[in-house]
Order: C-alpha cells, then sequence, then structure tokens
C-alpha cells in the first residue's frame, strides 16, 4: 500500500464559519453534523459543529496547532475516532479548537486543529463533551456531490 505524503497547513485554513454544519437534538445529548464539497470538509464541518455545542467558536483565537492522526476500518468510524481525538486533546491539554485541516487517505486520517486554552470568562464554555458516540453515526454522499458526516456526542 502507498501512502502519500500529507502536507497540511502550518497556518489555519479556511473560516469554518463560511461553510455548512448544525445541531440536532437527540435526548439528553446534542447530535452535531458537517457538511461539505468533499468528505475531508464534512469532517472538518463535523468538528466545527462539536465545538458549537461547548461554546460560540467565534470566541476561540486559532493560536496553537495540534497534529491528529486516527485510522477507522470504515468512514463513519474513521469519524467517530476523529471526533474522539479532538475530546481527548481538548480535555489534555485545557484547550478549544475553531479551526481544523484534515486529509483522509484509505483508513487513515491525518489532521490538525487550531485553537486556545480555555478562558473561561471569555470563552463561557456551556458544556463539557464527554466523547462521539456510535448513535446517528452517519457519512453519506448526496446525489448532488456533497457530503455529510454526523453523530450524537454525549455531553
Amino acid at each position: 500500500m502507498n501512502k502519500t505524503l500529507v502536507m497540511l497547513p502550518k497556518t489555519p485554513p479556511r473560516d469554518h464559519r463560511q461553510t455548512a454544519w448544525d445541531l440536532f437534538s437527540h435526548d439528553a445529548d446534542i447530535g452535531v453534523r458537517g457538511y461539505g464539497e468533499t468528505k475531508e470538509i464534512a469532517f472538518e464541518q463535523a468538528a466545527y459543529a462539536m465545538t458549537g455545542v461547548m461554546t460560540d467558536p467565534e470566541k476561540i483565537t486559532p493560536l496553537k496547532s495540534v497534529d491528529i492522526s486516527c485510522e477507522g476500518p470504515d468512514d463513519a468510524l474513521l469519524l467517530y475516532e476523529w471526533l474522539n481525538a479532538l475530546v481527548y486533546e481538548m480535555a489534555t491539554r485545557g484547550m478549544l479548537f475553531s479551526r481544523y485541516a484534515v486529509d483522509i487517505q484509505d483508513n487513515t486520517l491525518t489532521g490538525r486543529a487550531w485553537g486556545e486554552p480555555v478562558d473561561i470568562d471569555r470563552h463561557q464554555p456551556a458544556v463539557e463533551i464527554k466523547g462521539a458516540t456510535l448513535t446517528e453515526l452517519r457519512i453519506s454522499q448526496e446525489p448532488d456531490g456533497q457530503w455529510t458526516a454526523q453523530c450524537v456526542v454525549d455531553v
């Protein structure tokens, strides 16, 4: 299996507020959904939606980057692993993220997240995400080519 060298941007990529993401209710938890022209953008948008569960993403300055890589046997479980890797990085580093870059090759995701340490007064986090779940986990490509990446996160 040949792997292509992945070159993620060193500086924060596109402003995710200009693309598509949303939240959906699910019992006591919250669903996150990202849309994009590519599967990678949909994954980035799902991560941005996850940020939107915790706080207003516009309050987070993308000062520091964190590299993340994960694997999954299929696209849906790869999204699950990606979001859980982000939850882990936020928890262990005491950070919130507001920008994301993702490259997916085969069943491997190489990503980078930009953010800053949590500032309770400025960020005013509403909830802490415990992790992504398998509930309503779905990756799909619509007939128009648009991708959707979604799952429910445990809060």
